[in-house]
This record gives structure tokens, C-alpha cells and sequence, in this order.
């Protein structure tokens, strides 16, 4: 039996982006989705901790990483809570930018912006100019945020992918209400460096981090057990399509399997999907047990050379299913649930 490799510690925002450690999120993780909701609900449970009665620390719950040299760490699950508080904090410093072009305690509002950027979002190459981000996202969502957010440049409303404007509405939405909390008057850069910097002390994760694919699965399945739901589609998504994203393979070609994925996906739910996946398997390879499924795909996937035409031949077979004849649920799996919008 393999042994489970993962180690697990609890750190605060401060700890976990205060430092020179990266984060990056895989490729072919879920875009950012987060949206008012969530948005509100985070936002008024940091709005608690500054109340008169508030609670000294707010827990955001599971984080798990996948790092080989504990210096780079990949985001398997937490991607939408360390993107949104990291929004906040740029809007907030894009207020920072405003009070300084007011006039407002500029030289020092200056220094804040600057020592702010650098403890938790990055700093520009002294040479190149081009920004070092302590967080990187996926495919779809990066280039929006290393061109445009971290940089503080004006954000175009036009020529954007949805989750590119939904990563626009975010920061929109938390600098709105950083203005109404600490105001355009002289000492409101003073006031948002002093709620930034309690603020990292106060949230706290449950960081979980493993060294590869297979003990990354495992913490899923472990967790899930425990009533906790995570993603381990999305894990089995960004394992297999980053083995077939090679050199060779087109964008359209990997555009339209994303497609047919996420088609798949959509009528069998996310959390059935990994069932499904198994089931299908077994039909054609030698028997995977549940808690060996990840495992025997990495096993059978050498070099990148078999996902491709594994993937394709799995999404083609389902899509070419009259709808009457799509498996909904796979047996035994359960009603489809919706994914939990904290990952």
C-alpha cells in the first residue's frame, strides 16, 4: 500500500504570501468564478473581526499544495480564496494609488503602496519591469492579472473572457468597499496600511501540502470522507490535460477536449465525474479500485504519450451517446451536488 506523504500546518495569510515563496495555480484548473455572494460573505466576515465584540482570527478553511521544493507551490484547492483576498488587497492599493494622486500624504502613501505590493502581491523587475508575482494564475485568468492588476494599470471592460470580468467586477467590488471603510482624507492611507496589516495576522488556513499528483488524490479522497467536500475532478482534469499539453498539440485541439470536459462533466456532476471516470476505465483496462484510480492513470500514462488518445476516446464515446442514453449518475454515486463555491 502506498504511503500517504503530505504534511500539515496552519499558517496566516501573513505567513503564507509574507515571504519569498510563489504560488501558482496549474493551467488547467477551473477559472475564477467567485462572485457577489461570496464576495459579500467574505468580506463581512472580515468586517466581524474589526467589530468591538469581533473574534480575534477568521479560518478560511483547507489549503492544499502540491510543492517538490517548498519553495513553489502549486494550488490544488484554494485557488478562489487566496485569489480573492489578493484582489482585495490590490484594490485597496489602487485606492492607495488614487490618494496619492490626490495629494493625500502622498511620500508616505507612497512607501505604503510600495512596501504593501512587495510583502503580498510582488515587485517589478528592476531591469525588465515586468512583474514577479507571488501568485500566478491559470491559463485563462493570468495574463489579465499580471498585466492589469498587479501592475494597477486601467482595466479594459471590452475584449475580455467571463472570468476575466469577473476578476474586474472583484476588484471593483472590494475597492468600493475599502473606500467606504477608510475614506479620502488625509490619514486614509494610514488607516488601510493598519487594516491590511492586522487583517494577514487574522486569517488562518489549514495549509496541507504534498509532493506529488498521487498524494495530492489521496488528500481528496481522505477529506471528502471526512465531509469535506473538494474537487478531485478538477485534479484529474489539470493531471491528464497537462500531460497531453505538449509542443505538438494544437491550442484548438486542447480548446475544444476543455469543451467536450467540462460538457461531461456537466451532466454527470462533478463530484460523480471521478466514478464515472473509473467505471469507463475498467471497461477497457484491468480493474481499478476507488482509491487506486489516480495512481493506476498516472501508472499508464508514461511520457504523456497515452492521455491523449485516452481522453478524447472517453469524451467522444459519451458525446456520441443520444442524450436518452447518457449516464446521469453512475451507480451508487449519489444525487450530482454542487461543487463548494470555497474552493
Amino acid at each position: 500500500m502506498a504511503t500517504l506523504n503530505f504534511n500539515t500546518t496552519n499558517s496566516t495569510f501573513r505567513q503564507l504570501l509574507g515571504n519569498g515563496l510563489s504560488y501558482h495555480v496549474p493551467p488547467f484548473q477551473r477559472d475564477y468564478s467567485w462572485g457577489d455572494d461570496e464576495w459579500d460573505d467574505l468580506w463581512q466576515d472580515i468586517s466581524a473581526l474589526f467589530a468591538a465584540d469581533g473574534e480575534p482570527a477568521h479560518y478560511m478553511g483547507y489549503l492544499v499544495l502540491q510543492s517538490s521544493d517548498s519553495k513553489r507551490f502549486d494550488i490544488i484547492d484554494g485557488q478562489q480564496r487566496l485569489t480573492t483576498i489578493s484582489i482585495m488587497i490590490l484594490a485597496g492599493l489602487s485606492h492607495l494609488k488614487d490618494l496619492i494622486n490626490a495629494g493625500l500624504d502622498a511620500d508616505k502613501n507612497r512607501r505604503r503602496q510600495e512596501q504593501l505590493q512587495n510583502s503580498y502581491i510582488g515587485y517589478l523587475d528592476p531591469v525588465s519591469l515586468i512583474a514577479q508575482s507571488k501568485l500566478r494564475l491559470n491559463r485563462h485568468n493570468d495574463r489579465f492579472y499580471q498585466i492589469y492588476l498587479v501592475p494597477l494599470e486601467h482595466i479594459p471592460q471590452r475584449g475580455l473572457n467571463a472570468s476575466e470580468h469577473q476578476l474586474r467586477k472583484a476588484f471593483g467590488w472590494f475597492k468600493d468597499r475599502i473606500k467606504t471603510r477608510v475614506g479620502n482624507q488625509l490619514d486614509s492611507g494610514q488607516n488601510f496600511a493598519a487594516f491590511i496589516d492586522s487583517l494577514v495576522d487574522k486569517l488562518f488556513f489549514t495549509v496541507i501540502t504534498v509532493t506529488d499528483e498521487l498524494n495530492a488524490f489521496k488528500v481528496f479522497e481522505t477529506l471528502n470522507a471526512r465531509g469535506v467536500r473538494l474537487s478531485a475532478t478538477d485534479l484529474l482534469k489539470n493531471y491528464l490535460f497537462s500531460l497531453i499539453s505538449t509542443a505538438t498539440t494544437h491550442e484548438t485541439e486542447i480548446r475544444t477536449l476543455e469543451e467536450q470536459w467540462e460538457r461531461i462533466v456537466g451532466l454527470l456532476g462533478s463530484e460523480s465525474f471521478p466514478e464515472f471516470l473509473r467505471i469507463f476505465w475498467n471497461s477497457r483496462h484491468k480493474l481499478a479500485r476507488k482509491s487506486d484510480l489516480f495512481k493506476t492513470i498516472d501508472d499508464r500514462s508514461p511520457a504523456g504519450t497515452m492521455p491523449l488518445a485516452w481522453s478524447a476516446a472517453s469524451i467522444n464515446m459519451l458525446l456520441s451517446m443520444p442524450p436518452s442514453e447518457t449516464p446521469k449518475t453512475p451507480p451508487g454515486t449519489g444525487k450530482k451536488n454542487r461543487v463548494s463555491s470555497n474552493y
